[in-house]
């Protein structure tokens, strides 16, 4: 059977992307959250910081640290969420660019068909290194959240350890 009668090869090309696409949403929807979180986390620390409250000099270093770590999170989550923006907008294009190349491909416009699938093809390829690039960056992302939560946690770990000798 010739690719141009089958009807699954049409309908795959037009899937992946749209499948794609779905996924990339989910991710974008994660991602957003995280970032609104980690905004929260900064908004709550600088507050502390700016409060009128005096503290330790330890404790105002560590909300210090705390402040730079959520700025760095936050950057690395808008960027990665710029990241898969671009990969959605990709693979939609690429999902269009597939609908209406397996459309032409029927009125044997053979031309058009081949601008489309050239079209598709780069599409998908720039949106799928938009999404390796986002799942990179939420990575350190991730690794900047679980240093912060280790060094937290060492810290709350020392202070029971003291006031258990005191």
């Amino acid at each position: 059977m010739s690719p141009e009668a089958n009807p699954f090869a049409a309908l795959s090309l037009i899937v992946a992307p749209a499948i794609m696409t779905n996924a990339c949403t989910v991710l974008a929807m994660s991602t957003s959250n995280r970032l609104a979180r980690t905004a929260d986390r900064a908004r709550e620390l600088s507050r502390e910081i700016e409060g009128p409250e005096v503290v330790p000099e330890d404790v105002a270093a560590r909300r210090s640290r705390d402040l730079g770590t959520a700025e760095a999170r936050s950057l690395l989550l808008l960027r990665a969420l710029r990241s898969v923006y671009m990969a959605l907008s990709g693979f939609a294009a690429a999902a269009l660019a597939s609908l209406l190349g397996a459309t032409f491909v029927a009125a044997g416009q053979n031309t058009l068909t081949t601008a489309l699938e050239s079209a598709a093809i780069l599409a998908g390829a720039i949106a799928v290194a938009s999404l390796v690039y986002a799942s990179v960056l939420l990575v350190r992302e991730t690794r900047l959240a679980v240093t912060s939560l280790q060094e937290r946690a060492a810290a709350a770990q020392l202070r029971a350890r003291r006031a258990g000798r005191g």
